[in-house]
């Protein structure tokens, strides 16, 4: 067991840098999106793109925590969303919960908009209604990767006990 903590607790970090690229393409996409609003298409897309890349990174992060601590995977067809519930929440004698309440209410809307960008056209994408969730990533973020490393230092801890 002390090892599943040790590559889970490895994991979670090597997301958190592959995360920080992911949100710092789509800062210098939606900064051309911004400077060139007459051609922002192929921006808005690479944003899309990135905004669905960052959730999907994270709920990977939130499949493996669940499925090799927790052992209980959510299925179903709001499986995405209770995957959410469960992470944001402790398991008793197992672990902490991995992210905040309020940081699983802004996921939410993360979680929503990669389902709209997989559903959707790239030609509906609107610079209006994705703003928010652009203007926000970055101290969203922060708060999270704080979150997400402090996960990751308990595995490294329970991984210690086991000795």
């Amino acid at each position: 067991m002390k090892r599943v903590y040790i590559e889970l607790a490895e994991r979670i970090r090597g997301e958190i840098t592959d995360l920080n690229d992911v949100v710092d393409k789509i800062g210098r996409m939606w900064s051309q999106v911004k400077r060139f609003p007459e051609d922002a298409d192929p921006y808005l897309d690479s944003v899309a793109l990135n905004l669905h890349s960052f959730y999907s990174g994270l709920e990977r992060v939130f499949e493996l925590v669940v499925r090799q601590i927790d052992q209980d995977l959510p299925s179903g067809a709001a499986w995405h969303h209770e995957l959410l519930a469960k992470i944001s929440a402790p398991k008793r004698y197992m672990r902490p919960s991995l992210v905040s309440s309020e940081n699983a209410l802004q996921l939410d809307a993360y979680r929503r908009f990669r389902h709209l960008v997989r559903n959707i056209y790239t030609t509906r994408l609107q610079s209006e209604k994705m703003s928010e969730l652009v203007e926000g990533l970055p101290g969203f973020w922060a708060g999270l990767q704080a979150e997400l490393a402090a996960f990751a230092d308990f595995l490294d801890t329970v991984a210690e006990s086991l000795n």
